[in-house]
């Protein structure tokens, strides 16, 4: 049986069945939101997510036998960890009072494509890796930004008190710039007061846009890099461990083919009288052995003389 599981598992059609079927869900849940379908389509839809569920649960148990008796393989992966907590929470009934919730459960079997793709699992451990130092590159962007909204507001909340009326309106329209829409407009009208004020705005662009934003991408480069590198050797790793597993396994297994021979070899080593295993009906009996006999003597005598042997 775990042979066979790992066999489904590690067939190349078993994953990309898996991961048609999670596209295919998401078709289907982006259909239920046209009242049109929705409505002449219900059974057929209900139908198809509860085959869909019942696909994944096997998905499951399937992927938890490949790895027997060694499950903490399974257990201890947060990407399978991730799979089996959507698969439990998709059994919430979609009726009563917890419809809501099943529903939104629903939407996160499509991010199951996430797990099925080797690729975006790549990309998000590089972003969750990443925080720490885009941590540092948010707190710098921060910064520039409270100093600008500050200066922002000492030179423009007189004459453009929409943009520039408080540092929290002060920020909001900084953002408003950071994104490059409209942002001309804004310059434009401080322009107006003073015919330099596009250096506050365009050193404020080249700063904080292209720099700063440039410093995130080199953060998310310089992890994938890695998480590239260390992705390599867990998979060597996981090679390497399940290959020194497997010769445990058949060690222990020569060792008990070992000890059964030995047991054998003593069986046919050790002497045996073969009267013994004969039945008792058959055995033949024992005679008495000639040690035990006494001495006689014998005297001869002729034939016609009618007198008996003489023994002593």
């Amino acid at each position: 049986m775990i042979k066979v599981c790992k066999s489904i598992v590690e067939w190349p059609w078993f994953e990309r069945s898996i991961l048609s079927l999670i596209v295919l869900n998401g078709v289907v849940l982006g259909l239920e939101t046209y009242p049109f379908l929705a409505s002449n389509f219900h059974l057929q839809f209900v139908t198809f997510n509860q085959l869909v569920l019942i696909v994944f649960v096997v998905e499951a148990v399937i992927k938890i036998i490949a790895v027997a008796p060694r499950f903490q393989l399974y257990f201890l992966n947060g990407w399978n960890l991730f799979d089996f907590t959507i698969v439990v929470f998709s059994l919430i009934p979609q009726t009563g009072e917890y419809a809501l919730i099943a529903r939104m459960v629903r939407l996160l079997r499509i991010m199951r494509l996430i797990t099925a793709v080797p690729e975006l699992r790549l990309i998000v451990v590089t972003l969750i890796r990443s925080l720490p130092g885009l941590g540092h590159v948010i707190l710098l962007l921060a910064v520039l930004f409270y100093i600008y909204a500050i200066a922002g507001y000492h030179l423009f909340h007189e004459h453009d008190p929409f943009h520039w009326n408080s540092l929290g309106i002060s920020l909001i329209t900084l953002f408003r710039v950071l994104t490059l829409e409209d942002w001309t407009d804004v310059m434009y009208t401080a322009m107006e007061l003073h015919h330099l004020a596009w250096v506050y705005f365009v050193s404020f662009v080249v700063v904080a846009a292209f720099v700063v934003i440039n410093m995130f991408i080199a953060v998310v480069l310089n992890n994938l890099h890695k998480t590239q590198q260390e992705s390599e050797i867990t998979q060597v790793s996981n090679v390497r461990g399940q290959i020194i597993y497997e010769l445990r396994e058949s060690r222990k297994t020569l060792e008990r083919v070992e000890r059964a021979l030995k047991r054998s070899q003593q069986e046919l080593n050790r002497p045996q009288d073969w009267r013994n295993a004969l039945p008792t009906s058959i055995r033949r009996p024992e005679f008495p052995q000639l040690t035990d006999l006494k001495p006689c003597e014998i005297s001869v005598r002729p034939f016609h003389q009618r007198h008996a042997l003489t023994t002593w």
